[in-house]
């Protein structure tokens, strides 16, 4: 067993070692302490799915709030933009890829812009299949291929010929990384808003 395993192993014995003890302790019938144990089992579950799923849930719940209060996620301020921090705990911007719209996670520690297949083929982008990245990811090793934006635009701020990489490994996300963000004036996170200002 690895130590992660053990680990897993000890906390379902002291869980159901507090859930035991705390019914042996009430005296209550046999039928009753099966009930309330799988009570127990239930909202354990209900917490396990929740924090795996967490993620998500956070768009969801993100998505969810847009639409009951209305208010946007980003807001321009002068040429500036203000993302707000959604549910997940990212920083996701609305902009365009060759007048294409896309959505974009905004990464600080990516230091290349990525793309999902399925916006490079929308904003007709021409992949190099010579040129191949071997790019870390919070995932692991990923290989992609580069491509070249003629036009990559955020609010206000437009970049033109920005290297990027395409992977189907990337799914449905786009990143706006480091070879983006450092042509920026500045950013930087304000009271949970995270603010974009063009140069």
């Amino acid at each position: 067993m690895s130590g992660d395993q053990t680990a897993q192993v000890i906390w379902y014995v002291l869980a159901l070692t507090l859930v035991g003890s705390a019914l042996l302790s009430r005296r209550v019938s046999l039928k009753g302490a099966l009930g309330m144990a799988l009570i127990w089992v239930g909202i354990f579950l209900l917490v396990l799915i929740a924090f795996s799923y967490r993620q998500e849930l956070g768009l969801v719940a993100t998505r969810v709030q847009t639409k009951v209060t209305g208010a946007p996620r980003q807001q321009m301020e002068g040429n500036a933009i203000r993302i707000a921090l959604a549910a997940d705990g990212h920083y996701w911007v609305e902009g365009n890829v060759n007048g294409v719209p896309a959505r974009f996670l905004v990464d600080s520690g990516a230091s290349i812009t990525a793309l999902s297949e399925a916006t490079t083929r929308l904003a007709g982008l021409i992949v190099d299949q010579q040129r191949i990245a071997m790019m870390q990811t919070a995932n692991g090793p990923v290989e992609a291929k580069y491509s070249v934006v003629p036009t990559l635009a955020v609010g206000a701020i437009k970049t033109s010929d920005l290297t990027v990489v395409v992977s189907p490994a990337f799914g449905e996300v786009n990143v706006l990384g480091m070879n983006f963000l450092s042509q920026l004036k500045s950013w930087r996170v304000e009271d949970g808003e995270m603010i974009l200002e063009p140069k």
